[in-house]
């Protein structure tokens, strides 16, 4: 447990920027979720107040653990992880197509995959520190990809794109961070989206030369819907009322913002539910819109101050697994600020990544406030107490 000689190392500006942006969740869902509900206009505030506030509970008791403990149960918690992704298969509920969440009561969910990345960063942390200077050959690397290919090969079958994906940033960047030959690991890392993309090229292809027709049309591991998802970003007006209207909408919403915003609730596209799911993964099209470019710019000082903290904290741990397991939560924060707010813009593919500490969801903040728990735990612990 915490000595009160800890709190010395508590970084308050960290905390300080965190509750900030957990005020500005709900500031935003007092205008993105008007609406939703009309019969209960503030429903999801009341919620996210209530998650946020579970949250906080969550990270103190996390921070209060020494996190160096959670080693001792590393193998428990990888198989706990496991048992939570296998059991959406047996007791999960099926909503939008996919197969997520385990029902707790009649009107509460979780979603075991969200959970799966704080479990990974735990477990994964240690799995590398243990290999610490044994990651320079390409055969090293076979174990710590085996290692999350499992969860993640669970999670990819409900389909959960975005969660696979986030995993795998937080992978790769747990692998530097490790001491992965860069050259090597980052010579995998491009081959692999080479692949990628030429296979993508190949499925929709459909005039190859004569000696390439074997190949057109290569069968991918997801479904046409699926892969249509994610490539409609690169010309969305091919498909202007399907997969398509979810991009233009979030580019109209951003755009017609302007500097300064249309105002506090006085947006269109969210308002007039044009906008979908703009409580949740599109909550940033409606600060682009209501608050506009001062509005956007202003949250993302917020996350890059935040994030910079939270960097600091990870390269000031005392030891390797510190650094790893702050360095995952930090690329899970990464990878998800940058994919929403990269396929809100319609730069990316639309995935389904929440934006961290702002949209709305359960499980989605646990998993945050866990994630800042693991960060408090290593900056509280940063020295060791001498006397």
């Amino acid at each position: 447990m915490l000595d009160r000689r800890t709190f010395k190392n508590l970084d308050f500006l960290f905390v300080f920027f965190l509750l900030l942006l957990l005020g500005a969740s709900l500031l935003v869902l007092s205008t993105a979720s008007l609406n939703v509900i009309k019969s209960q206009p503030y429903f999801y505030v009341k919620a996210q107040a209530m998650w946020i506030a579970t949250g906080i509970v969550i990270a103190v008791i996390v921070a209060a653990i020494d996190y160096q403990k959670f080693r001792r149960f590393s193998w428990w918690i990888y198989g706990l992880n496991l048992a939570l992704l296998a059991a959406v298969f047996a007791f999960g509920t099926a909503a939008k197509g996919a197969q997520r969440w385990i029902p707790v009561t009649a009107s509460f969910n979780i979603q075991p995959s969200e959970f799966a990345k704080v479990f990974i960063i735990i477990t994964l942390a240690d799995f590398l520190a243990k290999r610490q200077g044994k990651l320079n050959r390409f055969r090293d690397f076979i174990p710590p990809f085996l290692f999350v290919a499992v969860p993640m090969a669970l999670i990819f079958k409900q389909p959960d794109l975005g969660t696979t994906l986030v995993i795998a940033a937080i992978f790769v960047g747990m692998m530097f961070i490790a001491g992965a030959n860069p050259w090597k690991f980052g010579g995998l890392l491009l081959g692999g989206a080479l692949i990628v993309g030429v296979a993508l090229w190949l499925h929709f292809s459909t005039n190859l030369p004569g000696f390439l027709k074997f190949v057109q049309g290569l069968p991918l591991p997801m479904k046409d819907y699926q892969l249509k998802r994610l490539t409609i970003f690169m010309n969305p007006m091919a498909d202007t009322s399907g997969d398509g209207y979810h991009i233009i909408q979030s580019i109209w919403a951003i755009g017609s913002g302007g500097l300064w915003g249309k105002g506090y609730r006085q947006g269109t596209q969210g308002q007039l539910n044009f906008l979908p799911e703009h409580h949740t993964d599109f909550i940033f099209s409606v600060i682009g819109e209501e608050f506009g470019f001062i509005g956007t710019i202003t949250l993302l000082f917020l996350f890059a101050i935040f994030l910079l903290r939270a960097i600091s904290i990870a390269m000031k741990s005392k030891d390797l697994h510190g650094m790893l397991v702050g360095s995952g939560v930090v690329c899970m924060f990464v990878f998800h600020i940058l994919v929403n707010i990269g396929m809100t813009s319609g730069i990316m593919p639309v995935t389904g990544i929440p934006l961290p500490l702002i949209s709305y969801g359960g499980s989605t903040m646990w998993t945050n406030m866990a994630g800042v728990g693991l960060l408090l735990s290593i900056n509280l612990r940063r020295q060791r107490l001498m006397f």
